[in-house]
């Protein structure tokens, strides 16, 4: 979806000044002058300028066609069912993952996660399963063995390594 610039501006300052007023809660720190709020403070002001320089760009954009242009176009790609497709495959395999992967285990939830993405992004099928088997085993050894991150094993715990 192509969103005039003007609204994504509005949406980043309305943002920005939500982050500039809760920080203004934030303790101050005895005997200092700056404290826990000042950067995300300074970070909250640099998107309201932001923010204001995208609305700005936009109703420019948007008066400099002549005619007015609409606020939100449906872009090229949502005419191919082939890519519709694989965004629904996309957002699919996202909600699988998070409602299967404590109880089926990171392996065999990245497995067919990985599959399916390869499936729709079309790679030839002999390939799909390796690809997608050693991946999975590569993500796993280095999130779980280099990084340490404690990955849910699920139904593989009685022969997790």
């Amino acid at each position: 979806m192509k969103i005039n610039d003007a609204i994504w501006g509005a949406l980043f300052a309305l943002l920005g000044a939500a982050i500039l007023w809760h920080v203004q809660g934030f303790p101050r720190i005895p005997g200092q002058n700056v404290g826990p709020g000042l950067f995300p403070g300074v970070l909250a002001v640099a998107m309201l300028v932001c923010g204001a320089l995208l609305i700005a760009t936009g109703l420019k954009a948007r008066r400099a066609e002549g005619a007015p242009s609409p606020w939100a176009a449906a872009p090229d790609w949502l005419r191919s069912p082939r890519h519709v497709l694989a965004f629904v495959v996309l957002a699919a395999v996202n909600v699988f993952y998070l409602l299967v992967v404590e109880r089926l285990g990171f392996v065999l939830t990245a497995f067919v996660y990985l599959a399916a993405l390869l499936w729709v992004l079309r790679v030839r099928f002999a390939l799909v399963f390796p690809v997608a088997l050693v991946m999975t085993l590569v993500i796993h050894y280095a999130f779980y063995k280099l990084l340490r991150v404690p990955l849910p094993w699920g139904v593989l715990q009685p022969i997790a390594w």
